[in-house]
C-alpha cells in the first residue's frame, strides 16, 4: 500500500466497513497528511491519537465556525448550517460557544440526568421485552433506534406520541449519501421548519407551566442576564434531536455488533456483571460513531514540519485515534477489560467535548446491563449493514435472534 491507494472521500468503501488499513497506514507512515480532493484544494488528514485530541483542544488555531467552513464535509460542497438570529453551538468558537455552552450546561448537570435512570431503565426493559416475544428482530431498527428516541423525547418533554416526528425530522436533515436515506435539499429545509415550529410551541408551554426537567431549566438559564434567544433554543433543539439519537444508536449497534464477532466478550460479561463500566468504554472506543470533524485553519502555522495555511480543512479522526498502536495495546481486540482506556469517543476533551456524555454513557450502561442480565444468548442471523458515510459510523441494519433466560433454562 501507499499514499496513493488512500481515498477518505470514497464513500462506497466505508460501506464495507471502516477502512482500517487505510488509517494505520497514515499513522505509521503520514499522521499529518495532505489528502486531494477532486474539485477543490484538498484537506488534512490527522490520524495520531496525541494530534487528534491536540487540534481539537486548540481552538484559537483550529476553528469550528461555520463562517469558516464549519465541522462537517471535506470536499468544496456548500453546507448551509446558517439559521437568521441563530447557530449551531456546535459550528461555534470560544468566546460565543463558552456563552453558550454555559447556558445550556445548566440542563445537563449529574442531578438532571440522574433523574432519567429509572425512565431509560423502564424503556430498555419495555423494548427487550418486545424483542424477546418477537424472537428475531432487525436490531438496529427495534432495538438500537428505540432507546435514544425515547429518552431524547423524554429529555425534550416530547410527548412520546410525537417521538416518530423527531426521529423523521433527524433522519430527513442529516440528508445522508446513503441511497436508502437520502432526502432532496427541499425535504431537508422542510424538515427544519417543522422541527422549529414544533420547537417554538413546546417553548411555548414550558414556559407557561414549568416542569421540573431540562427543557424549562434551559429555557429560564440566566447567567449574568445572559438568556437563550428562541432561536437559540431552536437550534439545540435541533442539536439535541439530531446527535443524541444518531451517535447513541449507532454506539449500541456496533456495540452489539462488536459482541456477535466477539461472543466471548458477551459471556465474559454475563459472568462478570462487575465489567459493565470498562464494558462500556470499550464499547465507545470500538464505535466511535462520530469517526470525524473539520476544523479549519485560522493563521498560517508550523505542526510538526508541515506547513498549514489560513483556510486549510483539517479532518480529526477519532476513528483512527482510538485505534492507535501508541495508546491502546492490542488495538484490533475487543476488550471489555481494558484498562487503561483513554478513547475519544466523546472528543477528547477541549469546548467541543461532547455535552452529552454523561448521558449516552448511562443510556448504555443500562442497555447493556438489562440485555446481559436478561438475554444470556443472542445469534447473528446475517451480515451487518453499514451506512454510506465516511462520517457517521453507522449501521442500518442487523438481523439477530435473542432468547430470554428462561428460554435458555428450557433448553437445558
Amino acid at each position: 500500500m501507499d499514499l496513493s491507494d488512500i481515498d477518505l472521500l470514497d464513500l462506497d468503501r466505508f460501506t464495507e466497513g471502516i477502512p482500517h488499513e487505510w488509517f494505520t497506514y497514515l499513522r505509521n507512515n503520514a499522521p499529518v497528511h495532505h489528502h486531494s480532493e477532486p474539485a477543490g484544494p484538498g484537506f488534512w488528514v490527522f490520524t495520531k491519537h496525541e494530534d487528534v485530541v491536540a487540534v481539537g483542544r486548540d481552538a484559537k488555531h483550529f476553528s469550528s465556525d461555520q463562517a469558516r467552513g464549519g465541522v462537517v464535509g471535506l470536499e468544496e460542497v456548500a453546507v448551509d448550517m446558517n439559521w437568521e438570529g441563530g447557530q449551531l453551538m456546535l459550528t461555534m468558537d470560544p468566546p460565543p460557544h463558552t456563552r453558550h455552552r454555559r447556558l445550556v450546561n445548566r440542563g445537563f448537570t449529574p442531578r438532571m440526568i440522574g433523574m432519567l435512570e429509572d425512565h431509560i431503565r423502564d424503556v430498555t426493559n419495555k423494548i427487550l421485552d418486545d424483542a424477546v416475544a418477537k424472537g428475531q428482530v432487525d436490531f438496529v431498527v427495534d432495538v438500537a433506534s428505540e432507546l435514544p428516541l425515547q429518552v431524547i423525547a423524554e429529555l425534550m418533554g416530547v410527548p412520546m406520541e410525537d417521538r416518530h416526528k423527531v426521529f423523521d425530522w433527524s433522519n430527513r436533515m442529516i440528508g445522508s449519501e446513503d441511497p436508502e436515506y437520502s432526502v432532496s435539499a427541499e425535504h431537508v429545509q422542510e424538515a427544519q421548519i417543522e422541527m422549529f415550529m414544533y420547537a417554538q410551541a413546546l417553548a411555548d408551554r414550558k414556559r407557561d407551566d414549568p416542569q421540573d426537567d431540562i427543557i424549562t431549566k434551559l429555557l429560564s438559564a440566566d447567567i449574568d442576564g445572559d438568556q437563550l434567544s428562541p432561536m437559540d433554543f431552536n437550534l439545540f433543539f435541533l442539536l439535541l434531536a439530531v446527535a443524541g439519537n444518531e451517535t447513541t444508536r449507532n454506539a449500541i449497534s456496533h456495540g452489539m455488533n462488536a459482541f456477535l464477532e466477539n461472543p466471548d466478550e458477551y459471556q465474559r460479561l454475563v459472568d462478570n456483571p462487575d465489567l459493565i463500566d470498562s464494558a462500556i468504554e470499550e464499547i465507545l472506543r470500538w464505535a466511535s460513531p462520530v469517526m470525524y470533524f473539520r476544523r479549519n485553519v485560522t493563521a498560517d502555522l508550523d505542526y510538526k514540519g508541515n506547513q498549514l495555511k489560513e483556510g486549510d480543512k483539517v479532518s480529526i479522526w477519532y476513528v483512527s485515534a482510538n485505534r492507535d498502536e501508541e495508546v491502546f495495546e492490542d488495538p484490533f481486540r475487543f476488550d471489555i477489560g481494558r484498562q487503561p482506556n483513554d478513547h475519544i469517543a466523546f472528543g477528547g476533551g477541549g469546548p467541543h467535548h461532547c455535552l452529552g456524555a454523561n448521558l449516552a454513557r448511562m443510556e448504555l450502561k443500562l442497555f447493556f446491563e438489562e440485555l446481559t442480565k436478561r438475554i444470556p444468548r443472542v445469534e447473528a442471523l446475517g451480515e451487518p449493514a453499514r451506512l454510506r458515510s465516511n462520517f457517521i459510523g453507522g449501521i442500518k441494519h442487523l438481523p439477530v435472534s435473542f432468547e430470554s433466560a428462561g428460554q435458555v433454562a428450557a433448553k437445558a
